[in-house]
């Protein structure tokens, strides 16, 4: 039995960019769907966007595919709403899996966690190039160099991107994560992460995490941060995680 997999790129790049590396080194034995997000289906983002709203979306896609059960990824923002979807829908679920997930809930969180948070919100108030600049540095580790911007002008598909960078932070922070519903989630779990990513951001969610989730297991790339992602980097190593996590789940039902 092979069951579909659903996967949720970040807020910024397009699912089909976000896995154009993965996809070619999965088995093929089964349907898996790069999706991309809700928000930016009507182009720009809506003003009353949450992540209800991606979560509801995300629902009728399954429903509209015959969906009944799935496996589901996400990276940054996409992890995110693949957290709130659990929640609220932990039976539609065959496995989870979380690649540096931009946010894990509101509780709970260290002070050093505390202190990022407040850091990537003031973010929000500078214009857009000195937002992302800021934004990218908070994310690494401090020794990580970021690379410079590509030459040139952006992509098409990058028009509404800024306005969705300012429109998710909001909607995590304005969403109650019911951990209640993820903890009833009885499939098993898979954390990724980079190991040159900001810990105070993504090794505290993953602990976070960790005490949430019955069956949780963390899959460290130690030479990878949020912006030289696994997925995109070592794609066959990804998709053996990803390959294995699917079998394992599926040999339960």
């Amino acid at each position: 039995m092979h069951l579909p997999a659903i996967l949720l790129p970040g807020i910024i790049t397009p699912a089909e960019l976000t896995y154009r590396h993965l996809l070619p080194a999965l088995d093929g034995a089964r349907t898996v769907i790069a999706r991309d997000l809700a928000i930016y289906a009507d182009g720009a983002p809506p003003p009353d966007y949450g992540l209800d709203m991606e979560v509801d979306a995300l629902l009728r896609a399954a429903d509209a595919a015959g969906f009944d059960r799935f496996h589901l990824g996400g990276f940054s923002g996409g992890g995110a709403i693949s957290a709130a979807f659990a929640a609220r829908h932990p039976g539609r679920l065959a496995s989870l899996a979380l690649m540096e997930p931009a946010w894990f809930g509101n509780e709970g969180q260290t002070g050093d966690e505390i202190a990022v948070r407040e850091a990537v919100r003031a973010t929000e108030d500078l214009p857009y190039a000195e937002m992302l600049a800021a934004f990218a540095r908070l994310n690494v580790a401090d020794d990580v160099e970021l690379a410079a911007p590509p030459p040139g002008d952006p992509p098409a598909w990058m028009e509404h991107r800024p306005a969705g960078i300012f429109a998710i932070g909001p909607a995590c922070r304005d969403h109650a994560l019911d951990l209640d519903g993820l903890r009833s989630l009885a499939c098993p779990v898979l954390y990724i992460r980079g190991g040159r990513s900001n810990p105070a951001m993504y090794l505290r969610m993953q602990e976070r995490a960790a005490a949430v989730f019955p069956d949780f297991t963390v899959a460290l790339f130690a030479d990878r941060h949020h912006f030289d992602p696994p997925h995109r980097t070592e794609p066959e190593r990804t998709a053996r995680l990803l390959q294995d996590l699917w079998e394992r789940a599926e040999a339960r039902l």
